[in-house]
């Protein structure tokens, strides 16, 4: 029994924030040094009213669209966010109930940017068993809310959406090799360290990073991870048609592809028109070269993240 992706979707808020936008709300920085340092030129905003779950339920409603199927059919939902709706019940048992859908196994995981990764190889996993045959995978993040608009080291990089697919039981090949990794060790380097206690916040709700301590182990790591999913195909990084990275900066993609071999003409990037999304960022690319034409079925597609944990992964697929 193989999985294979049927169909794909994507839900960005109608909110743009320009790198200038930022400047005028008194942010200490400017349009040259950010797109220098991350490429990033542009993010989207949730609205107030717009939780986790909302733009969940558009990414995925248009990936049930894509895929050509009913909500009913869906026996599994595993949604990977950091910023959920509530500390309980999870953003995919609300996810579920906005879908109008019942009974099937609907849970969240939280492995930041690299939840994505995390959530398909778990969904390939629970349909290779026989267990389920249908999956909704969906990444869905609202990091406005935990921004510390004053740090103009993680506010310029952030940004807001949610990206789905629609996982199926497949005779054909679809998922060929996955990987999964973490350091927790290394949790100091990218956190939100704060939590509720008696109704208050406790320690630090905002984004704190070590820029240049994530840059070295993001681009160490991807490489790695990458070529460890290839030799468990038995592939070549030539085969790959589609490197489809997390979109946190534009040199951190660089580094991974020259690594690999791969010219920029086969890398998706999205970090300059949707910043870091997190969990999203993968899902909301793939969505948008699926959508204007450059991924076509029978491409072969490497999906990697890292986020913090640390934690990274990296999935082969045939499209």
């Amino acid at each position: 029994m193989h999985a294979r992706i049927t169909g794909t979707g994507s839900y960005l808020p109608p909110t743009a924030l320009t790198n200038n936008d930022l400047v005028a709300r008194g942010v200490d920085t400017s349009d040259e040094w950010i797109v220098e340092r991350t490429g990033i030129r542009c993010r989207h905003i949730a609205d107030a009213g717009q939780q986790a779950s909302d733009l969940a339920l558009a990414a995925s409603l248009n990936a049930i669209g894509t895929a050509g199927i009913s909500a009913e059919k869906i026996d599994l939902i595993i949604l990977a966010t950091s910023t959920p709706d509530y500390i309980f019940p999870s953003t995919a048992c609300l996810l579920q109930s906005k879908l109008g859908i019942s009974g099937a196994a609907a849970f969240d995981i939280q492995a930041v940017c690299s939840g994505f990764a995390y959530a398909l190889t778990m969904a390939e996993k629970f349909i290779q068993s026989g267990s389920h045959r249908c999956a909704l995978v969906v990444g869905t993040e609202v990091f406005s809310r935990i921004l510390d608009w004053n740090d103009r080291g993680t506010c310029v990089l952030f940004g807001d959406g949610a990206g789905a697919v629609i996982l199926e039981a497949s005779e054909e090949p679809g998922i060929l090799a996955s990987a999964l990794h973490a350091d927790g060790s290394q949790h100091g380097i990218l956190e939100v360290p704060g939590n509720i206690c008696g109704g208050k916040v406790v320690g630090q709700p905002f984004v704190k990073m070590d820029g240049p301590a994530v840059f070295k182990f993001a681009v160490k790591v991807l490489a790695e991870v990458a070529q460890e999913v290839l030799d468990r195909a038995g592939m070549s990084a030539a085969a790959i048609d589609w490197l489809i990275p997390h979109q946190a900066n534009i040199r951190i993609i660089q580094s991974t592809a020259k690594k690999l071999g791969l010219p920029m003409g086969r890398v998706v990037t999205t970090v300059d028109r949707h910043g870091n999304t997190s969990a999203a960022s993968i899902p909301l690319a793939l969505d948008a070269a699926v959508r204007d034409g450059r991924i076509k079925r029978g491409d072969t597609l490497m999906l990697e993240g890292v986020g913090g944990g640390f934690t990274w992964g990296a999935v082969l697929l045939k499209f």
